[in-house]
């Protein structure tokens, strides 16, 4: 009996470890509107993740630029180690930096004590490179862990996932298929989710959604949407 009570408690810590991440499945989101992104109602939140890369992401602040638009961009803290002066462009575009995790690795299989430590220390180094604390965190493949939402609550992150993504990180994606499979999603209150390199993604991948921006921001403020980051989306 002893034995089965210890096998009972084992797999209740490993479950209450692993609960969190129910919410990257889209039925388990829907009911966490808060975690999901839902903000207001005539404004859009545009964010990437993975960066920054000093290939790529550049081109997107180019674009975003003409576009008169501002983002989100959710980054690894070893590539903005790296790479700090394009984090540093990316604040003085105008832009918001959120931290996406120390390493781009699932938080459910790093030993107890690594997430703490890495979201602290990507938190961090984004206070360094842009002069003020971020607000936002986002797991890595939008994987939530307990450890991790209880190390984002002390490092003062609020957990915010999407409502929508482009699947802009496969060989096959383009900018007509990421916009096909954001359409039924792309409405007022939706976070979109695209990536701006790819760090995790298919090589070269990142240009299907730097080639579905102009149409994607088209498209929103066509419907009387604005298109901006995070902290303009009134999350509650």
């Amino acid at each position: 009996m002893a034995r089965t009570a210890l096998t009972l408690g084992m797999a209740g810590l490993a479950l209450a470890h692993a609960g969190p991440a129910a919410s990257r499945l889209r039925a388990v989101r829907r009911r966490l509107p808060g975690l999901a992104g839902e903000g207001r109602r005539d404004h859009v939140a545009l964010t990437f993740d993975d960066g920054p890369d000093p290939g790529s992401t550049p081109l997107f602040l180019d674009e975003l630029r003409r576009l008169d638009c501002r983002a989100t961009f959710f980054v690894v803290g070893e590539t903005l180690m790296r790479h700090p002066d394009v984090g540093r462009r990316i604040v003085a575009d105008g832009h918001e930096i959120a931290v996406h995790g120390w390493r781009h690795r699932y938080a459910l299989l790093a030993r107890p004590g690594r997430v703490t430590a890495e979201i602290r220390r990507a938190a961090d180094l984004v206070a360094a490179v842009t002069g003020a604390d971020p607000i936002w965190y986002r797991p890595p493949y939008g994987v939530l862990s307990a450890e991790a939402l209880a190390a984002a609550r002390r490092r003062r992150l609020r957990p915010v996932l999407w409502t929508a993504w482009g699947r802009d990180w496969t060989h096959s994606a383009s900018p007509a298929s990421v916009l096909t499979t954001l359409s039924p999603d792309l409405r007022g209150g939706a976070t979109i989710l695209l990536h701006d390199c790819d760090h995790t993604s298919a090589p070269g991948a990142w240009r299907s959604a730097l080639g579905a921006l102009p149409e994607l921001v088209a498209r929103c403020r066509a419907a009387g949407l604005r298109v901006g980051p995070l902290r303009d989306h009134g999350l509650r």
